[in-house]
């Protein structure tokens, strides 16, 4: 059986390695090793992120309906109590860009929500 020697497939994956490095510092960008564990770290925190990214979306959604409610005088706990009452389903996302971009939308559902 003849002899497989690896150069080629072992230079071919650290290529790739090194690519996905790029940008690092120092032997974090050049050496196999540290590129390596910079890579993973990088993916682990890819990973976690993005629960962290929806949670810190949600948090900022009640922050602005929360604002956008108080300006109409009420509080965002009321506001949503009433629009569960009121049987209207509408989503935070929704809430909060009508409370930033549309004030007067916002101030009807806030009143329909106050009669509820």
């Amino acid at each position: 059986m003849a002899r497989v020697k690896r150069g080629v497939t072992a230079h071919r994956r650290h290529k790739r390695l090194l690519d996905a490095a790029e940008g690092r510092k120092g032997t974090r960008s050049r050496l196999v090793k540290p590129a390596h564990e910079a890579l993973l770290h990088a993916l682990a925190y890819a990973t976690r992120d993005r629960k962290v990214r929806k949670r810190a979306m949600r948090e900022l959604w009640i922050i602005r309906i929360n604002a956008g409610a108080r300006a109409h005088g009420v509080t965002y706990s009321d506001l949503v109590a009433g629009l569960r009452k009121a049987e209207i389903a509408l989503d935070r996302k929704i809430l909060a860009d009508l409370a930033v971009r549309d004030d007067a939308t916002f101030g009807r559902i806030v009143e329909v929500a106050r009669g509820a």
